[in-house]
């Protein structure tokens, strides 16, 4: 008899990389082996173009309703499912009602995620949506799930202060489909860094070393934005690459060294680390910065970099420019 699973996700399938990482990679497998997986989501393609952008609060409205509709719609038919996987949350406001509700249904609550959500990302401009939200919902819903999965020891830690059933299951990517390319010798190198606009702040952490490394190695490097196409910097010839699903993977096997720069915050301590862990997939040598689990990632020397200031950076990335073995050491 196959065991049959409610997933709960804000997003349609391959939108959301934390989804994509945390649980839709997994439903080939999940399938083949006896259990039906079945994705609840909210927000579609018409209302991603909606949402995220300044005004339109009709629509918006429409929306909330809308979503409203389908989490209730969950809700009746909760009983149904053996099991109920709620990844990050179940609704886009401050409110927990859809989470008790689903708890009520006696069906076991697994609840999933990859981010210190209970905090507020420094720095991200919060419109209507990011007020409606309260980030310390994320203990209620922690407490009331059968089963916590945290994907690192520090989110987990947080997670056992508020539930004692807590498994930590790192993010991963899939190596079948992450394989390192041939890349022949090239006049220029590519320094590329994967994002999305609300990350973007991240890569400009350090664009003085990109302007230094510039500066030494002038027409020998250039520099890759993906994942954020609306991104330019004409002083370093940078114009962002949509994200695109088909081809993800090739996009990133045109870089031949990945950085992964990170301010050391309390969001940034709960991240998974899951651009290194493309990088070093595709075999491309790997710079981060030294926060969260990024330090449990890369062994610095050994594996990849880690890169603390201005310094650093520059003359780590500096090495692997010069040395074609150190990068394929690395990579």
């Amino acid at each position: 008899m196959r065991n049959k699973v409610l997933f709960i996700g804000m997003h349609r399938p391959n939108r959301s990389p934390s989804q994509r990482y945390r649980f839709e990679q997994y439903f080939p497998f999940l399938e083949a082996n006896g259990i039906q997986c079945d994705l609840s989501y909210l927000i579609g393609e018409e209302d991603d173009k909606l949402l995220y952008k300044k005004g339109h609060y009709w629509a918006k409205l429409n929306i909330f309703l809308k979503s409203i509709r389908q989490r209730r719609k969950d809700i009746k038919r909760a009983k149904t499912y053996d099991y109920i996987f709620i990844q990050r949350e179940a609704f886009m406001t401050g409110t927990t009602w859809f989470e008790k509700q689903l708890v009520k249904s006696e069906v076991p609550v697994i609840f999933d995620f990859d981010d210190a959500i209970w905090t507020n990302d420094p720095g991200q401009h919060l419109g209507v949506l990011g007020r409606l939200k309260r980030p310390e919902k994320t203990s209620e819903i922690i407490s009331l799930a059968n089963k916590v999965i945290a994907g690192n020891q520090y989110l987990a830690n947080y997670a056992s202060e508020y539930n004692k059933k807590v498994e930590v299951i790192p993010t991963t990517i899939d190596t079948r489909l992450y394989q390192p390319s041939f890349k022949p010798e090239r006049d220029q190198l590519v320094i590329g860094w994967t994002g999305s606009f609300s990350t973007i702040k991240h890569f400009e952490m350090v664009l003085p070393v990109l302007k230094k490394l510039k500066e030494r190695f002038g027409n020998k490097i250039s520099f890759s934005v993906i994942g954020d196409a609306s991104y330019v910097n004409d002083p370093l010839n940078i114009k962002g690459i949509p994200w695109n699903s088909a081809t993800e993977v090739e996009d990133l096997q045109a870089i031949d060294i990945g950085i992964m720069p990170l301010p050391d915050e309390e969001w940034t301590r709960g991240k998974c680390g899951a651009k290194g862990l493309q990088y070093m997939g595709l075999g491309i040598p790997t710079i981060m910065s030294p926060v969260g689990v990024n330090t449990e990632i890369i062994q610095d020397g050994e594996n990849g970099f880690l890169a603390s200031s201005d310094k650093e950076w520059v003359d780590k990335i500096s090495r692997l420019i010069e040395s074609s073995e150190l990068r394929e050491k690395l990579g």
